[in-house]
C-alpha cells in the first residue's frame, strides 16, 4: 500500500510487507475452513484440526506490524490519535459482524428458539458486542464472548494488547520487553498444560486463556521488530504460506497437544514471521498478497454468522459427507465473495471518510495553533 500523501506527516502508512498481508489472507481462510469443520469432527479427525492457532499467528503478526507501523511515531502522534487509528482500522467490521450475527440469529431457520432468550437479553447482548464487552450468558451458544460474533473475542484482546503497547510496550527497552515475552511464554504453557491445548480464550470459561494467547503473540511480533530478526530468504510466498498450511494441519492428539500446540506458538509462528518479512516476493504474486492482505480481516469477522446458521443445520440434518464436502466448499466461495462485497462497499469506504474526517480536522487544528 502507498504512503497516504494527504494524511498529516505523523498519520501517513507506511509501505506493508505484501508476503505478511498474503499470510494473513491464508490464516484468515484457514480459520473459516476450521469452523465450518469442527462442527462435524473432533480435532483429532480433523484434517485442519489447528486451525484454530492462525489465531495466535494473527497476534504474532500484529505485534510485528503495530511495531514496524507506530514505534518509531506513537510519541509525536499522541495515544489518542493512536487509538482513532486503530478504532477506525478495526471498529467498522466489529460493528458490521455484529449486526450480521443478529440478523442470523433472528432469521436462523435451523436454530430458532430466540423465545427462549429473551429480547432484553438480546438487546443487551447486542450492544455487548457493537462495544466489545464481553458477554458470556447464551448457553446454547456455548457462553461465547460475543454470542454474535464469535471470533470478536480475538478482537476484544487485540484492543487490550493496543491499550498495553500505547502506555507500556512503546516505552520499554528490549532487554525488558525480551523479559515480558519470556514471562508470557511461561504462562502460555501453563495455559496449555493446564487445558491440554491452547484452544481457549472465546467463552466465558476460557477467559484469561485469551490473555496468555494474545500476551505472548503479540509481544514476540513486536520482538522480532525490535530486533531485527529477518531472515531473507528465497521462499517467497508460496514456500512461506506451506509452511504457515503445515502447521494448521499438524495432525491432532488430546495426549500431546500440550505440548506441540505451545511449541508451534512459541517458536514456529515467529520463525514464519521472520521468514515472511525477509522472503523475496516474485512480482506476478504481489496483486494476490495485496488482495489476501485486505480481504482477511472482512473475511475473519463476517462469516461466522453463517457458520452458526450452518451449524444449525448440521445438528438438526445431519448431512452425509457427500453433502458436506459440497457445501463447505460453496461456503469458503461465497463466504470470500461476500467479505469482498463488504471490503469494497463498506470497509473501504468506512474507514475512508472517517480517515478524512479525522484529517480535516488535525488540519484545522494546526491551522488554529499556527
Amino acid at each position: 500500500m502507498n504512503t497516504n500523501k494527504t494524511a498529516p506527516a505523523i498519520l501517513q502508512t507506511k509501505q506493508h510487507f505484501d508476503i505478511l498481508d498474503g499470510l494473513r489472507g491464508v490464516a484468515a481462510l484457514a480459520v473459516v475452513w476450521f469452523h465450518f469443520m469442527e462442527w462435524v469432527y473432533a480435532s483429532d479427525e480433523n484434517f485442519i484440526g489447528h486451525g484454530f492457532l492462525a489465531v495466535d499467528f494473527f497476534f504474532c503478526l500484529s505485534g510485528f506490524v503495530i511495531g514496524y507501523a507506530y514505534d518509531d511515531r506513537i510519541g509525536k502522534m499522541g495515544v489518542l490519535e493512536f487509538f482513532k487509528s486503530r478504532v477506525i482500522r478495526l471498529h467498522p467490521l466489529v460493528i458490521l459482524g455484529s449486526v450480521l450475527g443478529l440478523i442470523a440469529f433472528l432469521i436462523d431457520p435451523f436454530g430458532g428458539h430466540t423465545e427462549l432468550i429473551g429480547p432484553g437479553k438480546i438487546i443487551l447482548t447486542f450492544i455487548c458486542s457493537l462495544l466489545l464487552i464481553p458477554f458470556p450468558t447464551m448457553a446454547d451458544r456455548s457462553f461465547n464472548l460475543f454470542s454474535f460474533n464469535a471470533p470478536a473475542w480475538s478482537l476484544f484482546w487485540e484492543y487490550i494488547a493496543n491499550i498495553v503497547y500505547a502506555f507500556v510496550l512503546s516505552k520499554v527497552s528490549r532487554g525488558f520487553l525480551l523479559l515480558l515475552t519470556i514471562v508470557a511464554a511461561g504462562a502460555l504453557c501453563f495455559v496449555a498444560y493446564r487445558s491440554g491445548n491452547l484452544l481457549g480464550g472465546w467463552s466465558g470459561p476460557t477467559f484469561w486463556d485469551g490473555s496468555a494467547r494474545i500476551s505472548y503473540s503479540f509481544l514476540a511480533g513486536l520482538l522480532v521488530y525490535r530486533y531485527n530478526w529477518i531472515i531473507k530468504n528465497k521462499l517467497g510466498f508460496i514456500g512461506v504460506a506451506i509452511l504457515l498450511f503445515l502447521a494448521l494441519i499438524m495432525p491432532s492428539s488430546a495426549k500431546w497437544n500440550w505440548l506441540s500446540e505451545p511449541l508451534v506458538v512459541l517458536f514456529y509462528f515467529p520463525l514464519l514471521l521472520a521468514l515472511g518479512a525477509g522472503a523475496v516476493l516474485t512480482p506476478g504474486l504481489k496483486k494476490l498478497c495485496i488482495f489476501s492482505g485486505k480481504i482477511s480481516y472482512p473475511l475473519y469477522m463476517t462469516h461466522y454468522a453463517v457458520i452458526w446458521m450452518y451449524g444449525n443445520y448440521y445438528l438438526s440434518h445431519k448431512p452425509g459427507t457427500g453433502q458436506l464436502t459440497i457445501i463447505i466448499i460453496t461456503g469458503l466461495i461465497l463466504l470470500t465473495a461476500l467479505a469482498y462485497v463488504v471490503m469494497v462497499f463498506y470497509d473501504i469506504p468506512v474507514r475512508k471518510y472517517l480517515t478524512n474526517k479525522r484529517n480535516k480536522k488535525l488540519a484545522s487544528q494546526k491551522a488554529v495553533e499556527v
